[in-house]
């Protein structure tokens, strides 16, 4: 099996902006691996919210290619690699030939019924009201908004995309900018501009007081959540998790994560990093059910990839052959 490693450069519409800071391109690392003719493709986004860099990334998977040249294979991938950006990319890469190997499609080896379209969320960057408000008002034909969020004047923000799209249901994503203070003071508030969720509010290992406020709008589990040991110190701080590839290290440990939080009464999210329909394509697998659906990296993307995934409005089509699995 011969591995192949590469970056990519992606430029983002405008620019995009989180209590962290912003960005006007999107780097990713790009997988591919190949046996008897059929090749098969995986996307991470190295984010070094989690101590990743794109060198580090991929200097990880050219590791990786005398063990893949010995017959390293997708279950032994997840003890040979950590959880995180790397393994997700090579993961997927793994699933993508297998179903080609096999003459399948992906969902098909893994169990899974034919996926179905999925209604995505579409994220409003973080910048003053008036500008989210401006913003919300293009969108306000979407069902689903979700609001990038940093603490101060977060009130006026949700305020103003709520007068400016009365119809569409929101969510919020604070990034861990929030104190528990400002969490006391914006959580009951946000519950009357009927906002359906918060996301990760509190800085994760920091979040313990979560479980002592009362949660009027459930909660979700996003830095605080990789994969399915995340799940032990999650209890009484969070309703619900989102799955992110790129943290549970691909699809195999995704699905694990899905299963287990769900039986333990967990509403799932799916989310993403700003990557495109490549790195999307398997992350819409998991999302099937989900109460959540965050998918929209490509639509925040000047472009996408041939061959990308199908948009109509915030309805993502199931992907093609073409593009993966």
């Amino acid at each position: 099996m011969i591995l192949r490693v590469r970056r990519e450069t992606w430029p983002i519409r405008g620019s995009f902006a989180i209590s962290r800071g912003s960005s006007s391109e999107s780097v990713a690392v790009v997988a591919e691996v190949s046996s008897g003719g059929k090749l098969g493709r995986g996307e991470c986004m190295p984010y070094t919210r989690y101590g990743e860099t794109v060198d580090g990334v991929i200097a990880a998977l050219e590791a990786m290619a005398p063990r893949l040249a010995k017959g390293l294979d997708r279950l032994g991938l997840q003890d040979a690699l950590p959880a995180g950006a790397a393994r997700n990319a090579l993961d997927c890469a793994f699933w993508d030939l297998e179903a080609k190997q096999a003459g399948h499609r992906v969902w098909q080896l893994a169990g899974l019924p034919a996926p179905e379209p999925l209604v995505t969320a579409y994220t409003l960057s973080l910048d003053s009201p008036e500008a989210m408000g401006r913003s919300a008002a293009e969108n306000a034909s979407r069902p689903l908004l979700k609001l990038k969020l940093a603490g101060p004047g977060d009130l006026a923000r949700v305020e103003a995309v709520r007068a400016n799209a009365p119809s569409s249901r929101l969510i919020i994503d604070a990034n861990e900018a929030w104190t528990p203070a400002d969490y006391r003071e914006l959580a009951p508030r946000l519950d009357k501009l009927g906002v359906e969720l918060i996301e990760q509010p509190l800085p994760a290992g920091k979040d313990e007081a979560l479980a002592d406020l009362e949660h009027p709008v459930p909660v979700c589990a996003d830095e605080s959540c990789h994969d399915t040991a995340s799940l032990a110190k999650l209890e009484g701080r969070y309703e619900a998790v989102n799955i992110k590839l790129d943290k549970t290290g691909g699809l195999t440990e995704a699905l694990k994560l899905k299963q287990a939080a769900q039986a333990q009464g967990y509403k799932i999210m799916v989310g993403c990093m700003l990557g495109t329909s490549l790195a999307m394509a398997p992350a819409t697998l998991v999302a099937q059910g989900a109460q959540v659906v965050d998918l929209d990296g490509p639509l925040l993307l000047e472009r996408d990839r041939d061959d990308g995934l199908v948009f109509k409005g915030s309805t993502i089509e199931p992907f093609g052959p073409a593009l993966w699995g």
